[in-house]
């Protein structure tokens, strides 16, 4: 793994250094300008440069950048002109470095150009020709000859080329004169000639002013004055051992560090065979840098070195020996480059947030520069494993940061991206940039319910507006693209009226049954709820909801025989010959109720003579508890209790008659002796109307039960003494033994059919003979005007 990235970190040098090789090979454009030009001065008019047009100029993002990241010279993207930002120093910006070039690239983008181009600054003569000391001294010897020469401080200018010092002159006098010469480094430097032979007893000393004249216009000048001291004779100058010195020395030599060490020997003896060392002429930098042990000649730094700053030194030094005689020789230093600065990365744009489904993309347009030299100057680009980013070569020194594909923010909404810089030196010095990209959203996640269908259960009769349940959808995306509403979806069934029955909170999914809801009409019904978000374009989702409409006990129990609408209790006839159990009749009664709602009990609450009759609990049959007798009363009345199972339990009350007879042959019923009941106390008036009613329902139960029989018998395959039987084959589904628990459904007619033998009476089956009957809610209910009669 380490191999493969040492690997691709040399490709990415490599073609590093092949396109810093292609801009390398391109003209940089040149321009110039004065020192202490004003700011905001026109320099170039870069359209007519760079052959472009001034829109294009703005929309290619065009901008100016300098090599040492200062911002000497902006670019009007309006106008295309290169305008001076700042006041200039040449001598500030280059010393005495001539000519005074700054180097700044112009930078087009979209796509990617870069253009080189170089700002000479030229030199004005605004500084003055400076001695270093007000006043020098010079000792020659009395006996030096004519022409001999001796060497003088020299005045600093920092001015360059014409502005710089261009000559020295001396004041009058009749035996020195003053020459110029010139050094390798373009310098000059003054030297005092003798013109006349000396004699140290007719004048022992001269004060000479000597004259620095630079050549700018108006040209600037500086004076010092020269003290000549006439010796006595010294014929031995001190010589060195070495007229140049070079040295080599490590820019990271810690202070105090050995530079060089010269040596100069004196022939003489005395005073005048004395050495002493001293600069010769040094600058100001090189005084701060350096010092010489004048005693023995030790060159030591006072100061740490900087190879970018300055690369190499040149140092003259002078012994003198105590005759005033003085010899020369130079040091010529060169400082070695040691890795000492790390890369620098400069970040020219970055594009921040990225839309998650741009292809490749430009994130960020960066500068990697390293200030060291050779080696230590080459660096190697590159970011993390892992990451859906790649680094790109572009012009020059310059890199493109590029997404590889389109990015996905439900998987990743923020990167952080270490760009790595390395340069090639020993040892590597390493610098790391982050650089965070955002990743925009994009509406490209459908709302998802939490599940696939939803099943809810609301009790009937419930409060409208009430809260039945809550559908929940989440959004991977975010912002308004997360932002999901909810509806209610329109339903296939023609049948299902859902605006009246639910609706939904948009905004929580929050559904609510608008109306109460009733079992017995609707069970269940089920609909779609739909989640849309409010991206754009919106994506949406359905699901499924069932509600299931639980059944509560708001029905009693509705008695369909006998009918209770009747103006008078129902009458069952009974004959004086039944046996104990012999059915009487039995009570039919249905509750719309389900479940244990729908449970019906019978009790017997009231009887005229309480132990002749008893209730089957679950059926509902009255039958005979024990034989009659002729001491029983001829009309009994009971009162029955018919009872839901549910909680709390709701009931209906059903009243019977029932006259004892001799037999159904009698063509009428005499009507008994009313006995009186002895819980209450009857008027003659109540006997009369008791006889007048039993008069007229015998006729009627006789006339119905004609009716009956005539339709039974034509029913009939076979006959037999009179009766009816039942239908050969398989009995109709629409026939209903009520011989069971006694609750049938709603809607039911019956017919009845009777054993052929009048003394049993049992009851065989019902056919429907009516259609609707009345529930406990009081609705209407239709049902026929002969009902069948058990018992007969």
């Amino acid at each position: 793994m380490k191999i493969g990235k040492e690997h691709r970190q040399r490709q990415v040098l490599l073609i590093f250094l092949l396109l810093g090789v292609a801009g390398a090979g391109w003209e940089p454009r040149h321009y110039f300008v004065l020192e202490e030009t004003p700011s905001g001065t026109f320099l170039a008019d870069l359209l007519k440069d760079l052959g472009l047009g001034v829109a294009e100029l703005a929309a290619r993002g065009a901008q100016v950048v300098s090599e040492d990241n200062e911002s000497r010279l902006q670019l009007d993207l309006q106008t295309g002109k290169l305008i001076l930002n700042e006041k200039l120093d040449r001598e500030e910006l280059c010393g005495h470095a001539e000519p005074c070039v700054t180097h700044f690239q112009v930078l087009l983008k979209n796509p990617l150009e870069i253009f080189r181009a170089e700002l000479r600054v030229g030199d004005i003569n605004d500084h003055s020709p400076e001695f270093p000391e007000r006043e020098m001294t010079v000792k020659i010897l009395e006996s030096s000859s004519v022409g001999s020469v001796f060497l003088l401080k020299s005045a600093q200018d920092l001015d360059v080329g014409n502005n710089s010092i261009q000559n020295y002159s001396l004041s009058t006098n009749s035996h020195f004169h003053v020459s110029t010469r010139n050094r390798g480094d373009g310098r000059k430097y003054p030297k005092l000639v003798l013109d006349q032979e000396l004699d140290r007893e007719e004048q022992a000393e001269f004060r000479l002013t000597l004259t620095a004249l630079d050549g700018g216009s108006p040209p600037r000048t500086g004076t010092s004055q020269i003290r000549i001291i006439v010796l006595d004779v010294n014929d031995n100058a001190p010589e060195f051992a070495q007229a140049l010195y070079q040295v080599q020395i490590p820019e990271s030599s810690p202070v105090g560090s050995l530079v060089a060490k010269v040596s100069a020997k004196d022939l003489d003896t005395g005073t005048n065979g004395e050495v002493s060392y001293s600069f010769f002429h040094p600058s100001q930098e090189m005084s701060k840098t350096f010092e010489l042990n004048a005693l023995s000649g030790e060159v030591r730094l006072i100061k740490t070195l900087d190879f970018e700053t300055a690369s190499s030194y040149e140092i003259d030094i002078e012994a003198s020996d105590g005759g005033g005689l003085s010899g020369k020789c130079s040091i010529s230093i060169q400082v070695v480059d040691i890795n000492d600065n790390y890369p620098e990365l400069t970040v020219s744009s970055l594009t921040s947030p990225i839309p998650e489904n741009s292809p490749e993309t430009e994130v960020a347009l960066f500068r990697i520069r390293d200030r060291d030299s050779g080696e230590n100057e080459k660096t190697v680009c590159s970011i993390q494993d892992g990451i859906p980013f790649v680094l790109e070569p572009s012009v020059g020194n310059f890199y493109r940061l590029m997404t590889e594909s389109g990015l996905d923010r439900e998987n990743r909404a923020e990167y952080n991206i270490t760009i790595t810089v390395a340069d090639l030196g020993t040892p590597r010095l390493t610098t790391q940039h982050t650089i965070t990209v955002q990743v925009s959203d994009v509406n490209d996640n459908a709302p998802a319910f939490t599940q696939s269908s939803y099943t809810l259960f609301v009790q009937e009769n419930n409060s409208p507006a009430l809260h039945i349940g809550t559908i929940g959808a989440t959004d991977s995306d975010s912002g308004s693209n997360a932002h999901i509403i909810y509806s209610l979806l329109p339903t296939h069934d023609p049948q299902l009226d859902l605006s009246s029955l639910i609706s939904i909170n948009a905004n929580n999914g929050q559904l609510f049954a608008l109306r109460a809801l009733d079992y017995e009409t609707l069970q269940n019904f089920e609909f779609l709820v739909g989640a849309t978000d409010q991206g754009s374009p919106a994506l949406s989702s359905q699901t499924l909801v069932r509600v299931h409409v639980l059944d509560t006990n708001d029905n009693a129990p509705f008695v369909l025989y006998p009918l209770q609408n009747a103006s008078a209790p129902y009458t069952e006839l009974l004959p004086r010959a039944a046996e104990p159990g012999y059915l009487v009749t039995k009570v039919v009664a249905v509750d719309p109720d389900s479940g244990q709602n729908a449970w019906l009990s019978f009790q017997l609450l009231k009887a005229t003579e309480p132990g002749l009759f008893s209730v089957w609990a679950h059926n509902g049959e009255v039958r005979t508890s024990r034989l009659l007798s002729e001491r029983d009363a001829p009309k009994h009345r009971l009162l029955l209790l018919v009872k839901d199972n549910g909680d709390p339990p709701r009931s209906a009350s059903v009243t019977l008659q029932v006259l004892l007879v001799d037999g159904f042959s009698q063509p009428y019923l005499p009507l008994p002796e009313v006995v009186r009941d002895p819980a209450q106390d009857e008027d003659e008036l109540t006997l009369y109307l008791v006889i007048a009613l039993a008069s007229v329902s015998s006729l009627f139960l006789l006339s119905v039960l004609l009716f009956v029989g005539v339709r039974l018998c034509r029913r009939a395959r076979a006959s037999s003494l009179g009766g009816c039987s039942a239908p050969e084959g398989h009995f109709p589904g629409h026939l209903v033994d009520v011989s069971g628990t006694g609750t049938l459904s709603q809607s039911l007619q019956y017919e009845v059919c009777l054993t052929g033998d009048s003394q049993s009476n049992e009851f065989r089956f019902m056919k429907p003979v009516f259609t609707n009957i009345q529930n406990s809610d009081g609705q209407s209910a239709d049902y026929s005007p002969f009902p069948s009669i058990l018992g007969l």
